[in-house]
């Protein structure tokens, strides 16, 4: 063989050590093709799910497993149901018989930075709020294996949805629902605990601790709501077209303080305390001596402290008795700043008649066992077209399904 032969050959074997290498490091654990339903993961999370307690005439059962599984966004006609992350890919689930038949990753090529906030238009368009830019994709649900970069539609550029200087890993998990009015609603955690006075003006500008909203070709941005430490949960009430959010608030004020809330926001202008308040009624250190905003609007539902309430939705299916229609099903990641641990649980929130208000109970348990490691961390809920209900779960890289089989 010539010398440039052999340096051909050497090139071709690094390019298939490249490609392999890419493939093991970004292609799910479960293959293109299969949901990972046979692997020894799989069993050993089953034996799992055989600890959670529900409700009785419910059932839980492995959906799939997608590593760092985190939110839910699913199709209209429930043909794909798209699963963000907290590090570089979304995946797409294809429904089975009671399990995804499929995982796959969304856009291999493309280069996502936290694609945590995904949501559907009415129209059929995928949102994706990720660190610091929003992009969209047109019939994702219908086309998704064919798109690209070149498909994606900015609607807010990279370093535009934040100052780039105010990046930071924590609270950077976008989530974003499109509203009644049509526009694009995202949440903007701060970075902080608790912020400095010298950011209050800043982030107040930005709509960071808060909700911004924008048209969905990413016109007329606003600030929503502010007051808000860390939303990783939203939807709106299909009862009164309403916006309600989970807040994760202050930690290293003691085990059982400040509460973690629900909130409600009718309209816009609203300010939720923080950083006045730490939760609930709860004062911060920080900020104890200072007069907070007037008008501040407290929680509709205060939660025990610590137990990081993420993704929430409304219930409208048919499946499940009617005492849960209309209510919101939320997910607790569990507590980190507590002596002992707390969460990692589903919950559910009865709405009062007249919408606001409302009294939360658990309605799944058993990945908390009193160790400081959790048997597994729910992140976000979704409803499937059928009424059953999907849990993530980034611990175990698995999204469950809960089902009423009755009485």
């Amino acid at each position: 063989m010539s010398w440039r032969g052999r340096i051909a050959f050497a090139f071709a074997v690094v390019c298939l050590a490249a490609l392999s290498l890419r493939s093991a490091l970004f292609e799910p654990r479960a293959a293109p093709g299969r949901s990972g339903q046979d692997s020894a993961e799989a069993q050993e999370i089953r034996q799992t799910l055989q600890r959670i307690k529900l409700p009785e005439g419910f059932a839980i059962s492995l959906y799939a497993l997608a590593p760092h599984a985190r939110s839910l966004a699913v199709g209209r006609a429930g043909k794909a149901i798209f699963v963000g992350t907290d590090e570089s890919r979304i995946y797409v689930l294809t429904p089975g018989d009671g399990q995804a038949g499929a995982v796959e990753t969304f856009g291999p090529n493309m280069q996502f930075v936290m694609p945590h906030g995904l949501c559907f238009s009415p129209e059929g368009v995928l949102f994706v709020a990720e660190q610091n830019r929003v992009v969209s994709f047109a019939d994702a649900e219908n086309n998704w294996r064919n798109l690209g970069e070149q498909d994606a539609r900015v609607i807010a550029p990279k370093g535009s949805l934040i100052p780039r200087a105010e990046q930071s890993p924590n609270h950077s998990t976008r989530v974003c629902r499109i509203g009644p009015d049509r526009k694009l609603y995202i949440s903007l955690g701060q970075p902080y605990n608790v912020p400095p006075r010298d950011k209050l003006a800043l982030y107040e500008e930005v709509g960071m601790g808060g909700i911004i909203r924008m048209n969905q070709d990413g016109g007329a941005r606003e600030v929503f709501a502010r007051g808000i430490r860390n939303s990783v949960g939203m939807d709106f009430n299909p009862a009164d077209g309403a916006l309600w959010f989970t807040d994760n608030q202050v930690d290293g004020m003691g085990d059982d303080i400040p509460p973690e809330e629900i909130n409600r926001a009718p309209r816009a202008g609203l300010h939720f305390g923080f950083p006045w308040y730490g939760g609930g009624h709860t004062r911060t250190h920080e900020y104890a001596a200072d007069t907070p905003p007037s008008e501040v609007v407290f929680p509709e539902v205060e939660l025990e402290a610590h137990t990081a309430n993420l993704g929430m939705v409304f219930y409208t299916g048919t499946m499940f008795p009617n005492a849960y229609r209309g209510g919101i099903f939320s997910a607790q990641h569990g507590s980190w700043d507590r002596s002992a641990p707390i969460g990692a649980r589903v919950m559910f929130t009865k709405i009062g008649a007249n919408g606001v208000g409302g009294a939360t109970e658990v309605f799944a348990e058993g990945w908390n066992v009193g160790k400081p490691r959790y048997l597994g961390r729910p992140v976000d809920v979704a409803q499937l077209p059928d009424g059953s209900l999907l849990v993530t779960d980034d611990q175990n890289g698995a999204v469950y399904r809960i089902f009423y089989r009755g009485r």
